[in-house]
């Protein structure tokens, strides 16, 4: 009877495996950095509700432009799906294809802020200058927009070092837990994007 008792507990034993590390590492570290855009987004609406000469956002940033950068940052999320997908079926030609245009997507996210910022900075709008009202609305602009690319960079040198090692089928099939990994990462900083986005360009 106790022999019984004791492979019915070991069934229910879950091992801790370095995937699984992996994967509350990951979250452990996507929760801290939830707290790091969260108070910046706080701080944000604290100083706007507080300032008496806030512009209207839309006014001064535009949203076709960035509305076309959320738009491409949620199509790479698209592709990140079908990268883990693919190699998770083994599937080698796929999961190179998929990761690579989530890469592109990153890439060319970052050159439109690259150009974006360059225009703002040219139009007058500074780190600590704004024509059309308080200069807290351009400080917290480029902090938090910078804060986020920042992350994006690292997104994109997170997946090129994937990509790069994965050529050879490392990551398809058992081990396509750590494209899994790394797909937390890349979601976490699309769906930040969609909350900068909302709360700095439209509201």
């Amino acid at each position: 009877m106790s022999e019984a008792v004791a492979m019915h507990e070991e069934s229910y034993e879950t091992p801790l495996t370095p995937e699984s590390w992996g994967k509350l590492g990951m979250w452990v570290f996507l929760v801290g950095d939830a707290m790091s855009f969260g108070t910046l987004l706080a701080a944000y609406g604290a100083m706007r509700y507080s300032s008496g000469d806030w512009p209207i956002p839309a006014d001064v940033l535009g949203v076709a432009l960035s509305g076309f950068m959320t738009f491409l940052l949620i199509c790479s999320s698209v592709t990140m799906v079908k990268g883990l997908e693919a190699a998770q079926k083994n599937d080698l030609d796929g999961f190179l294809r998929h990761i690579g245009l989530t890469i592109l997507g990153g890439l060319i996210f970052l050159g439109l802020q690259a150009y974006e910022w360059t225009h703002f900075i040219q139009g007058g709008l500074g780190f600590a200058a704004n024509p059309w009202g308080s200069p807290l609305f351009s400080t917290t602009f480029y902090v938090i927009t910078g804060f986020h690319g920042m992350h994006v960079t690292g997104g994109v040198i997170y997946l090129a070092c994937i990509w790069f090692k994965g050529r050879n089928g490392a990551y398809c099939g058992e081990n396509a837990s750590q494209v899994e990994i790394a797909g937390l990462y890349w979601h976490f900083v699309d769906l930040v994007w969609i909350m900068v986005f909302t709360f700095i360009y439209l509201l």
